[in-house]
């Protein structure tokens, strides 16, 4: 998840070109005729996908409460980040501030937004976390016109219901002593608040470029995150360090900027349809590496909340 909003699920921020227009190449309907460097931009956000698909994996292999799990995730990347920034001659320079109060706000939502999905995996399975997490784009359709004063568009109506729909699938029965429920109900706070994220971010990336938004955003989560590592003293292992390295640099930075590296050559709409790829990624490396068997009823409903999510979020790379 650090995408994002009017081309994505991808874990954080809107992606504009450089002339603050869609900026991206159409790829060729012959995929035999896409130019190498399309083919490698293409690669570049398929591997970026992938990477925000492990970090479900974590929340597992890291024997850790979900915030100080956030906490090690934000950190890294942060670091991460702040080295690329440099490489790249970029000023840290953070006004005015009405920015760095945004950016603040946003760090507190980023940090809820990571807690809640690691949560949701940790109560039940990588599959509904990721699943579950993906409604954000219905949220996001319902939320955006409350912020910006427009009228819903009634074409989500559709999507919602069967997003919704979906979730009703995957849940066995409705107690919350089912692992599957808690599971799906943190998964849908992480998917909600991701949504907030987003509309916050789209404003943001008028502003700022996106890994300053990144930087920022990971740095602020990790400040207000740090009471509960004095709190709790966890005791971290080499391993764990680690892992949560690999976590924040790897999955994090590294697939943040990936992912906007290949979107300077494919288009958004593109990009958004490979970004909708996520969850199967993460589903898939569940089964590899934690032996994860998605249930039949798990595979149904998430099949109808990616396909109601892909239409909200295709319809919104389009008009934009």
């Amino acid at each position: 998840m650090s995408r994002n909003s009017d081309t994505r699920p991808i874990d954080n921020f809107d992606f504009p070109g450089k002339d603050g227009t869609d900026g991206y190449n159409k790829l060729a309907g012959d995929p035999m005729n896409v130019p190498i460097s399309d083919k490698k931009s293409l690669l570049e956000i398929h591997l970026a996908v992938a990477l925000f698909g492990f970090p479900g994996l974590f929340a597992r292999w890291v024997p850790v409460s979900p915030p100080i799990l956030v906490l090690g995730r934000v950190l890294f990347a942060a670091l991460a980040l702040a080295v690329i920034i440099l490489a790249r001659g970029m000023s840290f320079r953070l006004t005015p501030l009405r920015d760095v109060c945004s950016l603040l706000l946003c760090g507190a939502v980023l940090a809820m937004h990571w807690t809640a999905f690691f949560q949701s995996v940790r109560v039940s399975s990588v599959a509904v976390g990721l699943l579950s997490y993906s409604t954000f784009p219905v949220f996001t359709a319902f939320l955006e016109p409350l912020v910006s004063r427009d009228r819903l568009d009634r074409r989500d109506l559709v999507p919602a219901g069967a997003c919704f729909f979906g979730v009703f699938l995957i849940i066995p029965r409705f107690s919350l002593g089912e692992s599957v429920v808690r599971g799906v109900l943190w998964g849908l706070v992480s998917g909600a608040t991701f949504a907030v994220l987003t509309v916050f971010n789209r404003r943001l990336s008028q502003r700022r470029s996106s890994l300053h938004i990144a930087f920022y955003q990971d740095l602020f989560a990790g400040v207000l995150l740090l009471p509960f590592f004095f709190t709790g003293r966890p005791v971290l292992s080499p391993r764990d360090i680690l892992l949560l390295a690999v976590l924040g640099v790897f999955c994090t930075a590294l697939a943040h900027t990936l992912f906007i590296h290949g979107m300077k050559r494919i288009r958004a709409q593109a990009a958004s349809i490979i970004s909708s790829l996520e969850p199967v990624y993460g589903v898939l490396l569940a089964l590899i590496f934690l032996g994860e068997v998605p249930a039949l009823r798990t595979v149904l409903g998430g099949t109808v909340i990616l396909g109601a999510a892909l239409a909200v979020t295709r319809r919104a790379a389009r008009e934009r």
